[in-house]
């Protein structure tokens, strides 16, 4: 991991994208582009109005000086760190920064259950996950410890699903994570019986890895939705993580129909980190 991008607004739950940030760019030598987002209209941008440059010029100076003053943390010392500032909050941006840059991680703050934060309000968060092509770290408090001991991976068995799980397998891999595969049946027209998904399961290593090894981590349980599933599962088995693969622009993964990901990024007490598919 060699470049870490964190979207800011200057709120207690950006810091604590930060914040975490910075602890994985001090585990990996990486360096943090941290870009904020202005709310500025193309009027004022564009306008031949002396007026109206002097507006946008001391606005644009004023969100440097915030930002300046935001960037002066000690956590941030012997990190390198590159500023980034946008003139529009076009979320589409934030993966243009990430290619632009060869970034390999968003990390988010988010406010929860009681909505996201000024910067992610509504459904931001879910339009940042689907233009990124890279993981999207979503945090709501500061977390103490970046190693990620254990990992709960949120996963039908489908082979849409194999790039996102080895793609996960690769970030965790020079590290002592110990990765879990969650599979929730549902008491409807979904439900499979054991051998169903065990099959599933056997199907979904032969493809992934040529091997059954990672059998013994997959973790089946029943619950009344998939979000409810995640969750308790992740909690049972102590997870410091949980995983959720998105299809990105196209919206989510069929396993997690509807706004299920975007559920368990707002209800989790975990951070939660996705992969594309």
């Amino acid at each position: 991991m060699k470049k870490i991008i964190i979207p800011v607004d200057f709120s207690e739950q950006s810091e604590y994208a930060l914040k975490t940030a910075a602890k994985l760019a001090k585990k990996y030598g990486a360096e943090l582009l941290v870009l904020h987002m202005l709310e500025m209209s193309d009027i004022m941008l564009s306008a031949s109005d002396g007026l109206q440059n002097q507006k946008a010029a001391f606005f644009l100076q004023l969100a440097q000086q915030k930002f300046d003053n935001f960037l002066k943390k000690d956590y941030l010392d012997d990190i390198k760190t590159t500023p980034i500032i946008k003139h529009f909050k076009v979320f589409s941006e934030v993966n243009e920064v990430a290619l632009k840059n060869d970034a390999d991680l968003i990390v988010m703050g988010s406010h929860g259950t009681s909505g996201l934060a000024e910067f992610f309000v509504g459904s931001n968060t879910e339009r940042v996950v689907r233009n990124a092509n890279i993981p999207v770290l979503v945090v709501k408090n500061d977390v103490a410890d970046v190693n990620f001991d254990v990992v709960a991976f949120a996963c039908d068995f489908s082979e849409e699903t194999i790039k996102p799980y080895l793609n996960a397998v690769n970030m965790f891999s020079k590290t002592d994570t110990k990765l879990y595969l969650i599979h929730v049946n549902l008491p409807n027209d979904r439900f499979q019986s054991s051998l169903e998904i065990e099959k599933k399961a056997v199907n979904f290593f032969t493809k992934a890895e040529r091997s059954l090894d990672k059998m013994k981590n997959v973790h089946y349980t029943s619950d009344y939705t998939i979000e409810e599933g995640v969750l308790n599962a992740a909690n049972k088995i102590g997870a410091d993580l949980i995983v959720v693969p998105t299809h990105g622009r196209k919206g989510l993964a069929h396993f997690f129909a509807g706004s299920i990901g975007e559920d368990v990024a707002n209800h989790s007490t975990l951070p939660v980190m996705t992969f594309k598919i």
